[in-house]
């Protein structure tokens, strides 16, 4: 029974944020997200009784990947194949389970920013921008490493969509990209 609860409460999350895209976070109503679900009111209200409730998940689950992240990729040596895998689990993060949430916030700004959630998202984005250079480092190099963050956060997201490239595609490039920016001179 669990299982189940857990996979309505995954779905809701995915469905909520599809329309949230869509449409606007302050445009869906629960209705709209029970509609689509082909669930009753009252069964989306058993897991969930607030938009703002479902966006509160969908962020916790996301900040505690990245905390889990932040903590992996801090014991790691300073290294470039170590700066490297840390670009590559971003990467892979963002395809598995932030994608939508990053579709999301690039369409749903103002709604992030007057959030709980929404600083909560903040903090643990600035905590990844950080992981690939130290205090030592120059301005450039700290820069260039936050900019490498960005890149694979970019090719994730339909930003780039006007350059013609499938998903992967976008993500190899920005990949590629990240990883010319974080290379040793």
């Amino acid at each position: 029974m669990a299982g189940r609860r857990t996979d309505t409460r995954e779905r809701i999350q995915q469905v909520a944020l599809e329309l949230f895209a869509e449409r606007g976070y302050d445009k869906t109503t629960l209705q709209e997200v029970a509609e689509r679900l082909d669930i009753t009111r009252p069964a989306l209200y058993y897991h969930f009784r607030t938009k703002e409730a479902i966006l509160a998940s969908v962020v916790d689950r996301l900040t505690e990947s990245m905390d889990e992240l932040v903590a992996w990729a801090k014991e790691q040596p300073a290294t470039a194949a170590a700066r490297l895998e840390i670009l590559r689990r971003i990467a892979g993060l963002l395809e598995d389970q932030w994608r939508p949430l990053f579709r999301f916030a690039q369409v749903n700004q103002g709604a992030l920013r007057e959030s709980a959630a929404g600083e909560r998202l903040q903090t643990g984005v600035i905590s990844m921008l950080s992981l690939l250079s130290s205090p030592q480092d120059g301005p450039v190099r700290q820069f260039e490493a936050r900019l490498a963050v960005f890149a694979v956060i970019l090719g994730n997201v339909p930003f780039l969509s006007d350059m013609g490239l499938e998903e992967s595609e976008r993500t190899a490039v920005a990949l590629e990209v990240a990883t010319k920016l974080i290379a040793d001179d």
